[in-house]
Formats: structure tokens, C-alpha cells, sequence
């Protein structure tokens, strides 16, 4: 699981994230903060994989709390999702270590889009070692670059996605993204990503179900016509 912070003055903006990322079902949302000093005490006190931050604090500039949370061991990677869009200001925040930058207001799409994007940035640096190449570092840097004008993910290929299909449809419960990428050999971002344009195309149904431990797990079923 990728553990989250959300860093956002609204509150239905902090819940859209949050059931945004019940929806993706590889996130735990370890926080939901308000200012840059709670932001800042909750990354100290909890391992924060990512950090969701708004740039329009009531605090402090959302600039200076993504230099500040560059100082955090291990330091959390920042996707700033902000209304401020002024040239200065998008510099000054890539300049600080956010790696993507998403406009208010914003649909699902987009912030699947943002997301996509960054698990394929982290899926390029996995690995068993501490050390990585050239090519690993060049892959992932591409995958921050990448985006498709459309809005629909890249690299589809038929076959896979007949055989995501296939796999769902023979199912009996319905197929989570990790059944779907063992049974594809993939990884479970390639399967997710399929399973989600098979969901918006209303090829699939979703459902996302609750553990013991609250977190939720999407279930995608071939949708019976």
C-alpha cells in the first residue's frame, strides 16, 4: 500500500481525494490535514509515501512546506493539486520537488490520469537493489512527462486487453487489479489501468469493498447486460 497524506483546507475536496483513491484501491490515506504545520507534525510522526498538497494554505505558502517536507527521512514525494496557476508559482513548486502539478477544478479522469502517471514513475524505480541504471532512471523520468492530450491512458494493446476481458468475464466473484496481474503475469499497475478503462467503458462494474482493517479493495465484475 502507498501511504497518503492529503494536505487540503476544503473539505470536500480532502473526501473527493480520499474516495478518489478508494477507487484506485493501492492507497492508505494516513492523514487528512488542513495547514502546513499539521502537514508537516503528521509527516514527522508517520512513514508518508506521497503527499497530495494544495499550494493555498491558510498557514503558510504550499511552496515552502513542499521544501520542508524535502528535509523529512524518508522524504515523501508531493503531487500539488491547487487552483494557483499563475507561471511563478508552477516553477517555484517543481523547483521544490513536486513532481506533478493538477488544476482545480478537476474530474476523476484527471486525477486518475495524475495517479497513473505516478505509479508508472514508481513502478520504473522498483527493484531489488538500492542502485538503479540509466535507462531505470530515464523510464521513470518519461513517466512524469507523459501525458496523454485525450485524457485515456497510453499503451493499450488489444491482446492484453482482451485478455483482461477474458479473465473477468470467466470469473465467478469478480477480480481485484492483483488477481487480474497474476493471472496475466503483469504488474498490478498494467492490470489496474485496464480494468479501469474497461470500468469507464461500462464493459465492468466496480465495487469497492472494506477489510477488517478499513481499507478499502475494488472488486471489478463483468457487467451482466
Amino acid at each position: 500500500m502507498i501511504r497518503v497524506l492529503i494536505v487540503e483546507d476544503e473539505p470536500l475536496i480532502a473526501a473527493a481525494h480520499r474516495d478518489y483513491l478508494g477507487r484506485i484501491g493501492c492507497f492508505d490515506v494516513v492523514g487528512a490535514v488542513t495547514t502546513a504545520q499539521e502537514a508537516l507534525r503528521t509527516a514527522r510522526t508517520h512513514v508518508v509515501d506521497l503527499v497530495l498538497l494544495d499550494l493555498g494554505l491558510p498557514d503558510a505558502r504550499g511552496t515552502d512546506l513542499a521544501s520542508a517536507l524535502s528535509g523529512v527521512r524518508p522524504a515523501p514525494d508531493i503531487i500539488a493539486i491547487t487552483a494557483q496557476r499563475d507561471l511563478q508559482t508552477v516553477r517555484d513548486a517543481m523547483s521544490r520537488g513536486v513532481l506533478l502539478y493538477l488544476l482545480k477544478p478537476f474530474t476523476f479522469a484527471a486525477f486518475r490520469e495524475k495517479i497513473e502517471q505516478y505509479l508508472r514513475y514508481r513502478e520504473a524505480l522498483a527493484g531489488d537493489t538500492d542502485a538503479v541504471s540509466q535507462r531505470d532512471v530515464d523510464r521513470a523520468l518519461a513517466q512524469l512527462r507523459a501525458v496523454d492530450l485525450r485524457g485515456s491512458a497510453k499503451g493499450s494493446a488489444p491482446q492484453t486487453e482482451d485478455a483482461v476481458r477474458r479473465a473477468v468475464r470467466d470469473s465467478v466473484d469478480g477480480l481485484t487489479a492483483s488477481e487480474v496481474a497474476r493471472a496475466l503475469g503483469s504488474s498490478r499497475v498494467t492490470a489496474w489501468r485496464y480494468l479501469e478503462r474497461l470500468s469507464d467503458d461500462g464493459v465492468l462494474d466496480r465495487d469497492s469493498q472494506y477489510g477488517s482493517a478499513g481499507r478499502p479493495q475494488v472488486r471489478y465484475r463483468w457487467r451482466r447486460r
